[in-house]
């Protein structure tokens, strides 16, 4: 079976999703394509009180419309600064506008109108970091937490649905390049033929793409690897930080080896979940979410150590894997240690962790020693920056703080691409994680707009949302 298209997008990711709200309203036929579900068919076994992650396959967590991020916590970072390369590869001023414009259609679909980020204490805040030795850039950034964040893209995904074909449950096999066609080829053998494809799969969809990147023999770069734990902490010892920047980016170069250790995703009042990723052989990992009113008494956010190796290592989203599995094996899923447990040199146990004033939010996880999974090099560079930010908001560095791991970001392998985002192969485009373009929601939103408006330039059309 065989169907025409003027575009295909494949993901359901903000990449995928803004590419298809920037079209939808040009008279064309455009079809969605995404290997998970619906918005309101994503439930994860253990948010409904599952005792261990069930392999779903795929994982509800990362896959469906709203891509990984629809269970996040939902940040809207407003810089050209921190979540991705769009600056490079457009420009300033261009990736400027488009991430205002990006944050003006979060506004109109449900996003909260308060931004953190902005405000006469951070100067001092930065000052007190800089003496710790940590480097903050604090950015602008609205927050939209978990249960509002679904809320959104459920607003998305309903505009959308009268006026697209969004194929859910539908896996890409392959790509189709025969000539000058373009298109795919779903599980169901279906080949879908389209005038312009956009590739935008996620950070699920990094591995698939990569691989069918070097079959059709596309240049690619390996991007750094991210590895780390996730911390958590009672509420109260980040509050300094988080009641005016809710984001707290800090930076630190570890002493030991020099290696970038950076914060990511921090969630004041959150929990911490399992996640399933990495397609056909998926490893269980660990993330945070955060809601609107807080949910738990403690903040968890991530600790990534990013490590850039010299050749010929070019296998990223294998090497993260692997440790990830590490942590699988030991632990049948992922690993809570308590930092006073690490530094003594022995595991958790389930009686410590009880024994402890910081109660878990993943009660899943499961007591155990983390220096069994995660290098050496990695667990330094992580306890030294917990010591740096110890100086900045005492009590991170308590023997009673939570480490879970390990936490991976499966950035994909950069494909070699134009200021418009086309491939090596024309009227191929590739937009958001999955393409090594962007590392959160507005920058991978605002790489789907910039594809689209191309392939409306090209076909003579505009776009009746372009206002930026």
């Amino acid at each position: 079976m065989t169907r025409n298209y003027d575009v295909a997008i494949v993901g359901a990711g903000p990449a995928g999703i803004f590419a298809s709200l920037e079209l939808c309203n040009a008279g064309l036929d455009v079809v969605l394509l995404d290997k998970g579900r619906a918005i309101q068919g994503r439930v994860c076994p253990i948010q409904k009180g599952s005792d261990s992650c069930m392999l779903c396959s795929p994982c509800h967590l990362v896959s469906g419309f709203g891509g990984a991020g629809a269970f996040s916590d939902g940040k809207l970072t407003l810089s050209t600064q921190i979540g991705g390369r769009l600056r490079e590869l457009i420009g300033a001023e261009q990736a400027a506008r488009l991430v205002e414009y990006v944050d003006s259609i979060y506004l109109k679909f449900g996003a909260p109108t308060r931004v953190y980020g902005v405000g006469e204490n951070i100067a001092a805040l930065e000052q007190e970091a800089a003496d710790a030795g940590l480097r903050l850039t604090p950015v602008k950034l609205r927050h939209l937490g978990t249960e509002t964040c679904y809320k959104t893209l459920e607003a998305m995904q309903d505009y959308l649905s009268p006026k697209l074909d969004i194929r859910l449950n539908t896996t890409v096999k392959r790509l189709i390049v025969e000539g000058e066609k373009r298109g795919v080829e779903t599980n169901g053998d279906e080949r879908i033929f389209c005038r312009y494809l956009l590739l935008a799969p996620g950070r699920e969809g990094a591995e698939w793409l990569a691989s069918e990147a070097k079959r059709l023999k596309m240049s690619l770069n390996a991007n750094p690897v991210d590895v780390g734990c996730r911390i958590e902490v009672p509420m109260k010892v980040m509050e300094k930080l988080t009641s005016v920047l809710y984001e707290s980016k800090l930076e630190f170069y570890s002493p030991s080896f020099k290696d970038r250790v950076r914060t990511f995703c921090m969630c004041p009042g959150g929990e911490v979940i399992m996640e399933s990723t990495g397609g056909s052989e998926p490893v269980i990992t660990v993330n945070g979410i955060g809601y609107t009113h807080p949910r738990t008494e403690n903040t968890n956010f991530a600790l990534l150590v990013s490590t850039t190796f010299t050749e010929p290592f070019h296998e990223p989203i294998a090497y993260g894997k692997y440790l990830a599995r590490l942590a699988n094996i030991l632990s049948g899923s992922v690993l809570v240690q308590r930092l006073g447990d690490l530094m003594a040199g022995r595991r958790s146990t389930h009686a410590r962790i009880k024994d402890s004033p910081v109660t878990p939010s993943l009660t899943a996880a499961a007591p155990g020693d983390l220096s069994f999974a995660l290098p050496y090099r990695y667990l330094k560079s992580i306890v030294e920056m917990i010591q740096a930010m110890d100086k900045l908001v005492p009590g991170v560095a308590s023997p009673y703080t939570l480490l879970y791991g390990i936490e991976v970001k499966f950035y994909s392998s950069q494909l070699k691409l134009t200021p418009f985002l086309e491939s090596e192969i024309n009227n191929i485009f590739a937009a958001g994680d999955g393409a090594g373009i962007s590392r959160g929601l507005v920058q991978a939103s605002a790489s789907g707009v910039v594809v689209a408006r191309e392939i409306l330039t090209r076909l003579g059309k505009k776009s009746v949302r372009n206002t930026a």
